[in-house]
């Protein structure tokens, strides 16, 4: 069990069936009335979020995520299958729970599982990853003062903003957290 006034970033906790995961906290001790805390909240199942206000005493059960590291191997369908490097088992995990994580990634990457009893909630890509550049115009000379940029279509299929100078023979290194172009490799 966990209390309201031992809340901190990052802390999972249970409420009214639905797993919450603390995004910001504060400890409010008014001059008059009872100290409270507010907090902001993400549902890890749906990504919502939400603020809340609680006594410092209202008790939670903490939740455990379980993390766990596995090999994208492939899509078949609306299924995507994911080995565990460990088993070697093959755990398929349907695409309303993928969503838009794996678009920059690509097959043999290991991504980083998020599940809560059993059930998978969220996947984690690679931070940085290295991807050839499928298709872009090509660069020309002259307009790179401005910091001008220009589409790119990877090798997974996501689209992203590039710099001129880049062309369709590069791979370059992309931020999955932010989907930005990084350098080239």
């Amino acid at each position: 069990m966990i209390t309201a006034s031992d809340f901190r970033n990052g802390v999972t906790f249970e409420m009214e069936g639905n797993v919450f995961q603390i995004v910001e906290f504060l400890h409010v001790k008014p001059g008059k009335g009872a100290a409270f805390v507010r907090t902001k909240l993400k549902n890890v199942m749906t990504g919502a979020v939400i603020e809340k206000t609680f006594r410092p005493t209202e008790k939670f059960e903490q939740a455990r995520i379980e993390k766990k590291n596995m090999e994208y191997s492939y899509n078949d369908g609306d299924l995507y299958y994911f080995m565990d490097p460990e088993t070697f088992d093959m755990i398929p995990i349907g695409k309303d729970q993928v969503g838009d994580s794996l678009k920059f990634v690509k097959e043999n990457m290991v991504c980083m599982i998020l599940s809560y009893k059993g059930n998978v909630f969220g996947i984690e890509p690679p931070t940085f990853v290295e991807l050839a550049i499928a298709e872009t115009e090509p660069g020309f000379a002259g307009n790179t003062a401005t910091g001008a940029t220009k589409p790119a279509t990877l090798e997974t299929g996501a689209v992203i903003q590039v710099p001129l100078f880049v062309d369709g023979s590069d791979i370059i290194r992309v931020d999955t957290r932010t989907g930005e172009y990084m350098e080239r490799v």
